[in-house]
């Protein structure tokens, strides 16, 4: 059994991501998809739905709230006919609170294998003081997250970069990046982006990546050096020159001051690749 969750707010993203969900169905022989809608709490100073906000009179907010609620029953209840009969297992659930906190909570009770989600991205001052619920679950999900910005057929990944420093343990997600290649049948471009700030020689990049290969019996693999001004931008400029499906790579999952001051190479590419990113967090 596969178990995905699909967290779902009734954008085009997430139709998206739950779209990519149902049809990654043919890849395994038994997935159940768990759909979850978040309701923030209304109060006097404003409510919105998965993370968004509405200023409104406090009597206003709660019958809207009360309205949202019994639309959202309705809208489940007709997806969940859409999808009964299926090969694949189906369930939604509506929950109550904040967007963030509900997702995260249903990562660790759930335990899915993977989370799916769509995200549209930010830029400027939105991404540096408020991120998105995606960065964030990207950032502290124990399980692998994939992140879908347009409609995605799972069965045309065929071209997987997978970014990363490729030093010592790193047996887990060797493991996983190994799945996922199966998963889709692809051939994996093995990336290591070099930087003025962390310059090495081409050698010493591409001894660790045929070390990684070998010791972990990697197939269909290319070996890559890439030169950028940073890491985030490297990654997503050779998956873009080389017309990737998938970029794939590890976060390290910081958070509180140490995440302000240095950021996340995950995050920053799912805020600006086009493509779908797969993220798995590492210790």
């Amino acid at each position: 059994m596969t178990k995905v969750l699909v967290p779902y707010d009734f954008s085009e993203q997430a139709n998206n991501a739950l779209n990519f969900a149902t049809n990654i169905s043919s890849k395994f022989d038994h997935v159940e998809i768990m759909v979850l809608h978040v309701v923030e709490v209304p109060s006097s100073s404003g409510m919105g739905t998965m993370g968004g906000g509405e200023v409104m009179p406090e009597m206003e907010s709660q019958m809207f709230f009360i309205e949202l609620m019994d639309r959202r029953k309705e809208q489940f209840k007709e997806l969940e006919n859409k999808h009964a009969g299926s090969k694949y297992g189906f369930s939604t659930k509506i929950v109550l609170g904040n967007a963030f906190q509900n997702i995260s909570s249903a990562i660790i009770d759930e335990d899915p294998d993977l989370v799916i989600m769509g995200s549209k991205g930010s830029d400027g001052i939105e991404e540096v003081l408020i991120g998105s619920n995606t960065e964030k679950v990207v950032r502290t999900s124990h399980c692998p997250v994939m992140t879908i910005k347009a409609n995605t057929n799972p069965e045309k990944i065929k071209k997987i970069v997978f970014a990363n420093d490729f030093r010592e343990g790193q047996d887990e997600l060797a493991k996983r990046i190994k799945n996922l290649q199966e998963w889709f049948d692809a051939d994996l471009y093995l990336v290591v982006i070099n930087t003025p700030g962390s310059f090495e020689t081409t050698r010493e990049s591409a001894a660790r990546i045929k070390y990684f290969v070998n010791k972990y019996e990697i197939k269909h693999a290319v070996a890559e050096i890439y030169n950028s001004d940073s890491e985030e931008s490297g990654i997503v400029e050779f998956a873009e020159d080389i017309d990737a499906d998938l970029i794939a790579m590890a976060t390290h999952g910081r958070t509180g001051l140490v995440h302000l001051f240095t950021g996340s190479i995950a995050e920053d590419v799912v805020n600006h690749a086009k493509r779908p990113v797969w993220t798995f967090k590492v210790k």
